[in-house]
């Protein structure tokens, strides 16, 4: 039995390794096109709720983007109390860039927080930036590079990307976040495979909410914010539904360096599992079924063959130890590159199944907060 344990435990990286879109690469990142002949108007969405200790360095990065064209920033100020918006006007003062504040009314029924800031955001940006060929929808938390949105552009503009989008790097400072955030990118990438998600012949789609640029005919075709307006996972809806308007239409999903910076705090261990147990269940479809199987499958893709290796001098089963071993050696030769992105020491590739356990742990901890009604909660509501 431990022999065939540790052989599906090594099949599975197997698979994993050579028919997952090569998912472990970490290859997918911005690169540099040629111009374009007329650099489009743009318009930037920013929902917002209680962000007074980003949202002021992030309007500051907008304004002093080099973008050579026309660029409004809108902020969906969604019921803050903390001052947002004063400090959001404050930041956008020293800019030449065109910026307004939206006041979002009360949530509806139906509706998630964000997609109805959202929804009024780009309302606002119809009446004030109609030209607008694309929307950039980013978070209150999210810094950009000077040149990123010129990047964004120049590739949508020379690929016909219909979603161009980034994965924000995120904070990885401290010993939490540190263990914790690249395993956090390197799962996100084995779920959305990128290279099968830029495919246009492959039916995954993916995006990272932090920053989406996406073409404004694109999001009027599939019914703006009000076609997913009750989704918790709202940047991968968006890509599904926009790579679904045609056989034919584009998407770009890549992961940033320092061209798109998250300014969210994750040194705790709580903001990680926060915002992990936030939509976890969700991604399941909330289906004890698959709660199950993710539970039963984590533990024998990441936690058998270490455990089988650690317990040697308990079984000495040769061929148990065979596989485990090259089950632990294709797990952190596929860890490796998303943890060289984080600039991580590769000796870190072997707390991927401790890392993998906690995360599991997080997943059931979403389950529970269903199950008991609280659902997923942010910023004081849940859903």
């Amino acid at each position: 039995m431990l022999s065939l344990i540790a052989f599906s435990t090594f099949a599975a990286w197997g698979w994993l390794t050579l028919l997952r879109g090569g998912f472990w690469r970490a290859d997918a990142r911005l690169s540099d096109k040629p111009d374009p002949a007329a650099w489009p108007d743009i318009a930037a969405i920013i929902p917002a709720r209680d962000e007074a200790e980003t949202i002021g360095d992030v309007i500051r990065a907008h304004g002093a983007a080099d973008y050579p064209g026309k660029l409004t920033i809108v902020l969906a100020d969604d019921g803050s109390t903390d001052g947002t918006a004063d400090i959001a006007r404050a930041a956008a003062a020293g800019s030449a860039r065109a910026f307004d504040v939206v006041t979002v009314p009360p949530l509806p029924a139906g509706w998630t927080g964000k997609l109805w800031a959202v929804e009024n955001g780009l309302k606002r940006a119809k009446e004030i930036a109609p030209a607008a060929k694309y929307i950039l929808l980013t978070d209150a938390d999210i810094g950009f590079a000077r040149d990123t949105l010129s990047r964004l552009v120049a590739k949508a503009e020379d690929e016909n990307l219909s979603l161009t989008s980034l994965m924000a790097r995120l904070d990885a400072r401290g010993p939490w976040a540190s263990f914790l955030i690249p395993a956090f990118i390197y799962f996100f990438q084995k779920l959305y495979p990128f290279p099968r998600a830029n495919d246009p012949d492959d039916n995954m789609a993916a995006a990272a909410g932090g920053c989406m640029l996406v073409r404004r005919d694109a999001l009027d075709d599939i019914g703006g914010m009000a076609a997913i307006k009750d989704t918790l996972i709202d940047d991968c809806a968006i890509a599904i539904a926009v790579k679904d308007l045609t056989p034919t239409t584009k998407i770009w999903l890549g992961l940033a360096n320092d061209e798109a910076v998250s300014l969210r705090d994750n040194r705790e261990l709580s903001s990680i599992w926060s915002m992990v147990a936030r939509t976890a269940y969700a991604q399941l479809g909330f289906s004890p079924l698959l709660l199950a199987g993710t539970v039963i499958g984590m533990a024998l893709v990441y936690l058998a063959a270490p455990l089988i290796l650690l317990t040697a001098f308990w079984h000495w089963n040769f061929a148990a130890l065979f596989y485990a071993g090259g089950a632990c050696a294709l797990m952190a030769y596929t860890y490796w590159p998303t943890l060289r992105l984080y600039r991580r020491a590769p000796w870190e590739t072997a707390l991927l199944p401790v890392a993998a356990g906690l995360y599991t742990a997080m997943t059931i901890a979403s389950a529970l907060r269903h199950w008991r009604g609280e659902g997923a909660q942010w910023k004081g509501r849940t859903y």
